[in-house]
C-alpha cells in the first residue's frame, strides 16, 4: 500500500466504527521500523484452517517477503492443521529442542499447555512486552484478558483478540417475514421457538420453507449460547457468592429441556452429533436451514452468500431481490461472550533461547499489529487484491467465483498470525462497508453489555485438579447433555452422571475455584 493511501487510512482510523474487528494504530503507519541489529530466522507453528492452502496464489512469495521485510527478520511457518494440532504440540513438549520459537493454538488455554507452562516451557512475557517503546501494540493488551493467559504469576501467552458481544442468533430475514414471525425487539426463547415452527411447519398463506429449522453440527457451543438465553452463566456463574459451574444452576436444567424440546420436534437436524463441523452454515446458504447460533459473522457471510452474483439466492418475497438474513444477537437480553480471545500463541523457552530471539519474536508479533501489516494478512496487495476509495479498502476479490478465490489465495491464512492487539473493539484500518456489515457491528455493539463472560476463566488456568482433568469432567458434562437431548438417557439418568463426575474430581476442582475467588474477592 501507498503510505499515502495510509495516511489516510490512521486519519479517518477514530472515526471508524468495527468494520473489521481489527487492531489499534501503535505505531506511526507511514514509518517503516528500523531494521534491527541482527535478523533472526523465527520459526513458527501455525493453525491451517484451510487444508493446505495458505498464500499460495500468484502474489503469495511476493507478499510473504514484504512481511518479512517489514518485521525485519525471517519467518519459516509449519502449518498444522487445527484437528491434530493437539497431538503435535504435544510432541513438542516432550521434545523441547524440536519446539518452533512461537506456538500457535485454538480456544482458550486449558489442559496440556497449562501443564507445559507449569513445567516451565515459555517465555515469561510479563518480562518484556509491558515495554510500550518497543512493543507499543502488544503493550496496549487488557489485563483481564492477560490474567486468562497467566499461571503460576507467568504470563505465558498472548492472544489473538475478539470481539467480546461476537455471539448470537441470525435468521433467515425473508422466510420470517413471509410467515410473519419476524422477532420482536426482546425476543424470548419461545418467539424464536415459533419462529422454527412456522418455519417449519409454514402458515396460512405459505408452506415450510425448511424440514430442519436451525443448523446445527457436533460443535455443541450453539447449545452454550442457548443456556444464557435462560440466565445460566458461561460455563461457570457466581449462585449466592459461590462459583459453581452452570450445570448446577436450576437454570440449565430449564434451558437443556428448551433444546430438547427443538430436536424432540424436529427442528434440527436429527443427525446432528454426527454432523462435521467444516460445512457448518451450508444448510443455511443452500436452504435447508433459516436459523444460525454462532458468530454473528457467519450470519453475515451467509448474507454475503445470498447477495453475491456467482451464487444468487432469490427472495421468497421478491424474486427480483436478493434473500437476506437478520443478524440478531442476544435473545431474552442475554447471549454468550467470548473471552476476549480466542487463540493464543507462546513463545518457546527451549528454542529462544537468549534475549535477542526473544525479543526478535516479540518484534514480529508486535509489528504485525501495525496497520500496514494488518492490511497485507487479510487483504492481499493493492491493485491486485483490494484498491483504496476514499481512504478506505475496497475487496476486489469479494466473490466465489474462480478467479476471486484465485486471487485471495494470494494471502489466504496469514492472519492467522495476528494477535489483534491492542484491541478489537475499534479499528485503525478502515473498510468499505456494505449494510450486511454495519447490521454486524451493530449487533457486536448491542451484544457486547449483554454478554455473559466466564468468570472462572483466569481461576480455572491457576487450579491444579482443573488443569489436570477439567477438560476431560467438562468434555463428560458435554457428552451426558448430547445423551439427554437426543433421548438416550432420561432426566433422572442425566443428574446422577453430573454427580458422579462431581465425585470423581469437579467437586475439588469447584473448592480451587473458590478458594481463589474467596481470596481474589478479599484483596
Amino acid at each position: 500500500m501507498k503510505k499515502e493511501s495510509f495516511k489516510k487510512v490512521c486519519a479517518l482510523a477514530l472515526a471508524s466504527t468495527m468494520a473489521l474487528g481489527v487492531a489499534g494504530c501503535g505505531s506511526d503507519p507511514a514509518k517503516t521500523p528500523d531494521e534491527p541489529a541482527a535478523r533472526q530466522t523465527i520459526t513458527w507453528s501455525v493453525l491451517d484452517l484451510n487444508a493446505g492452502n495458505n498464500n499460495v496464489g500468484e502474489y503469495a512469495e511476493q507478499i510473504f517477503q514484504q512481511i518479512e521485510d517489514y518485521v525485519g527478520h525471517d519467518i519459516e511457518i509449519t502449518w498444522v492443521a487445527n484437528d491434530v494440532s493437539a497431538e503435535k504440540n504435544s510432541l513438542f513438549y516432550a521434545n523441547p529442542k524440536t519446539m518452533p520459537m512461537i506456538m500457535s493454538y485454538g480456544g482458550t488455554m486449558t489442559g496440556d499447555v497449562v501443564k507445559a507452562a507449569k513445567n516451565g516451557a515459555f517465555v515469561d512475557l510479563n518480562d518484556y512486552i509491558w515495554d510500550a517503546e518497543k512493543y507499543p501494540n502488544l503493550s496496549g493488551m487488557s489485563k483481564s484478558v492477560a490474567a486468562n493467559l497467566t499461571v503460576d504469576g507467568h504470563l505465558v501467552a498472548l492472544p489473538r483478540c475478539r470481539v467480546v458481544g461476537r455471539y448470537g442468533l441470525s435468521y433467515r430475514k425473508d422466510w420470517a417475514e413471509a410467515l410473519g414471525v419476524e422477532l420482536p425487539e426482546n425476543a424470548t426463547p419461545e418467539d424464536v421457538y415459533n419462529m422454527m415452527v412456522a418455519m417449519k411447519n409454514g402458515n396460512s398463506k405459505h408452506e415450510g420453507f425448511c424440514e430442519y429449522p436451525m443448523e446445527m453440527t457436533k460443535y455443541t457451543g450453539v447449545f452454550d449460547i442457548i443456556q444464557t438465553w435462560f440466565g445460566c452463566g458461561n460455563a461457570w456463574a457466581d449462585v449466592n457468592g459461590q462459583m459453581v459451574p452452570v450445570w448446577m444452576q436450576d437454570e440449565y436444567f430449564t434451558a437443556v429441556d428448551y433444546i430438547k424440546k427443538l430436536y424432540d420436534e424436529g427442528l434440527m437436524p436429527p443427525d446432528w452429533p454426527e454432523r462435521p463441523t467444516d460445512t457448518w452454515s451450508d444448510g443455511c446458504k443452500k436452504g435447508t436451514n433459516g436459523v444460525f447460533i454462532d458468530v454473528l459473522d457467519s450470519g453475515k457471510r451467509i448474507w454475503n452468500y445470498f447477495v453475491d452474483e456467482a451464487t444468487f439466492t432469490k427472495s421468497v418475497i421478491d424474486p427480483n431481490t436478493s434473500a437476506s438474513m437478520v443478524i440478531y444477537g442476544a435473545i431474552n437480553g442475554h447471549t454468550l461472550a467470548t473471552p476476549g480471545y480466542n487463540g493464543f500463541f507462546t513463545l518457546s523457552k527451549s528454542t529462544l533461547d537468549t534475549p535477542e530471539k526473544i525479543e526478535a519474536a516479540l518484534t514480529v508479533l508486535d509489528r504485525l499489529s501495525d496497520p500496514e501489516m494488518q492490511v497485507l494478512t487479510q487483504f492481499g496487495l493493492e491493485g491486485i487484491n483490494y484498491k483504496m476509495e476514499d481512504g478506505k479498502v475496497v475487496k476486489l476479490d469479494n466473490g466465489q467465483d474462480e478467479q476471486s478465490l484465485k486471487l485471495a489465495a494470494n494471502y489466504k491464512g496469514l492472519n492467522q498470525l495476528l494477535t489483534f492487539l491492542p484491541s478489537t473493539e475499534a479499528t485503525t484500518v478502515p473498510v468499505k462497508t456494505t449494510e450486511r456489515d454495519d447490521a454486524q457491528n451493530a449487533a457486536y455493539a448491542a451484544a457486547l453489555p449483554v454478554a455473559e463472560v466466564d468468570p472462572a476463566l483466569s481461576f480455572k488456568v491457576n487450579s491444579p485438579a482443573y488443569s489436570l482433568q477439567g477438560k476431560d469432567l467438562d468434555d463428560q458434562v458435554t457428552a451426558l447433555r448430547t445423551q439427554y437431548i437426543c433421548g438416550k438417557i432420561n432426566k433422572d439418568e442425566f443428574k446422577k452422571g453430573l454427580d458422579d463426575i462431581r465425585a470423581k474430581g469437579y467437586d475439588q476442582i469447584i473448592t480451587e475455584i473458590n478458594d481463589q475467588y474467596q481470596a481474589n474477592k478479599a484483596k
